[in-house]
């Protein structure tokens, strides 16, 4: 509903997409929704985003993702 931000695709074609970036002075559609990350497995033949839920204790109202690296080891 809020876009895509950024997506960052792993060798393995996991891809992590960040959404929900609020910045002032753009309209934002949602603007009472939190930020989101998204996972998406391209190997599929359908592939679709998934919402990754966030652990507690992490202030949900405050994030505001903008771009998302993976670091691969």
């Amino acid at each position: 509903e809020t876009g895509s931000e950024d997506i960052d695709i792993l060798p393995n074609g996991l891809a992590f997409i960040s959404s929900g970036l609020k910045y002032p002075g753009i309209k934002s559609f949602a603007p009472d929704k939190p930020g989101e990350i998204f996972l998406m497995d391209l190997n599929e033949d359908n592939p679709r985003a998934v919402e990754l839920r966030i652990s507690r204790g992490f202030d949900l109202a405050l994030f505001n993702p903008h771009g998302i690296s993976t670091y691969v080891d």
